[in-house]
């Protein structure tokens, strides 16, 4: 099953190379730094003989929830450099923006998953550990990493019923690359049972990363500034809405006729911007965008505002009443609905939360947030909601507490990396 699984990975590069340069039309950092995705490196400035500690985040996300694990390890090993791996260009360029004035932090494309061309990133940056952040398991790289003496580790580890059933399905494959690691922190203890169920050993649990994530100030600055140009009237966010969503939304809102309410949307995905734009015009409902917008106030006729924006999902929970944190109205499983927790903003989540199933359980039970069946159900809620000011006040501060009790992830990983990282040197 592995050969056949390598062969599949060469028979593909071509169309994964040309799918690469098609999306590089509209994101242009798809054609950049594409030697890295083929185990290429030349240009690194990272020193050879470097104490490398290697994190690994695919995109945007794991990027977010692996900030306060990469400045634990910077605090704890000074003597280490920190590489950090991501697979898209979102994710590079937010790593770039949370460590610009950290200069012991290194970033590059991880290869694909053929054996080729993880051995020749392994040669070239000799890691001392690798943290995968939390799904980011590749046969073929876990066969690499134990064939040259890297120790992995999953951090905010998790596995949906779903995706345990389909790994399950190549036992040959990922059951094996989930004997291979190390060492496992779990989110949850529901996660851990499923990894365990996989094939991995040393599983423990330490909650979620994403609850130490501090909101930045810059950020709260930035929300209240927009909060001002938004006016008197009250916001509505939906964050990280998905292909589909949108338009369930905005149909919703439509027939809802909600008034003198401002909706801010921000796709998950920046090369749908202009898309989601098309789409609120073709609606005809009045249009701003966050990129067009420079520090003009919002004008009240405005019914729609666009947050066609990268890293300001912390300035516009700051700047909402309400957030509707999306991609959970269609079958996609959702999105982290912490960050607007950690800002006491009430949070409405749709029917589909299975990749945050425990953390939205306990943030409906924490009187934090609420789920609603479907976008007209969220409308109503939302309309709701909006008119309820001591409502609003009581979820807020629900959500913020719900933010800080579940804290302390990053130190129960930390006392799990280090004996590891000691032995390693």
């Amino acid at each position: 099953m592995r050969l056949i699984y390598s062969l599949a990975w060469w028979l593909a590069l071509p169309l994964v190379l040309l799918r690469l340069w098609v999306r590089g039309r509209k994101e242009p950092g798809y054609r950049q730094h594409i030697a890295e995705r083929l185990g290429c490196y030349a240009n690194t400035s990272l020193a050879r003989d470097a104490k490398v500690l290697w994190v690994h985040a695919v995109s945007v996300g794991e990027t977010r929830a692996a900030q306060p694990l990469v400045e634990a390890l910077l605090t704890d090993f000074p003597e280490h450099v920190v590489l950090l791996t991501h697979m898209t260009p979102t994710g590079r360029a937010t790593g770039r923006e949370l460590f610009a004035a950290q200069p012991r932090v290194v970033q590059a494309y991880l290869p694909y998953d053929t054996n080729f061309m993880t051995s020749r990133f392994l040669k070239r940056f000799h890691p001392c550990l690798c943290v995968l952040m939390e799904t980011e398991v590749w046969p073929n790289l876990m066969q690499q990493c134990r064939r040259h003496g890297v120790p992995v580790a999953l951090a905010n580890a998790r596995l949906s019923e779903r995706s345990l059933r389909k790994a399950l399905r190549f036992p040959s494959l990922f059951v094996e690359a989930a004997k291979a690691m190390t060492l496992v922190a779990a989110q949850t203890e529901s996660d851990a049972q499923r990894i365990r169920q996989l094939g991995a050993t040393n599983v423990h649990v330490t909650g979620s990363i994403k609850f130490d994530i501090v909101p930045p100030e810059s950020m709260l600055m930035r929300g209240a500034i927009l909060r001002e140009r938004f006016g008197t009237r009250p916001v509505l966010v939906c964050a990280n809405t998905r292909d589909g969503e949108e338009a369930m939304l905005l149909d919703a809102w439509t027939e809802l006729q909600v008034p003198n309410v401002l909706l801010v949307l921000v796709p998950r995905h920046p090369q749908r911007f202009n898309e989601v734009a098309a789409l609120v015009r073709s609606r005809g409902l009045s249009l701003m965008r966050r990129s067009e917008s420079g520090d003009a106030n919002v004008p009240s006729d405005v019914q729609i505002f666009l947050g066609d924006s990268m890293g300001e999902m912390f300035a516009y929970y700051a700047a909402a009443d309400l957030a509707c944190v999306c991609g959970n109205l269609l079958p996609l499983g959702g999105h982290n609905l912490i960050e607007a927790c950690a800002v006491g903003k009430p949070v409405l989540v749709g029917p589909h939360t299975f990749n945050f199933a425990d953390a939205v359980d306990n943030a409906i039970a924490s009187g934090a947030a609420l789920r609603v069946a479907d976008a007209p159900a969220m409308m109503r809620e939302a309309s709701r909601i909006l008119c309820d000011a001591q409502l609003r006040a009581e979820m807020g501060d629900n959500a913020q507490r719900f933010a800080r009790q579940h804290g302390g992830a990053t130190a129960r990983t930390m006392a799990l990396l280090q004996p590891i990282v000691a032995l390693s040197n």
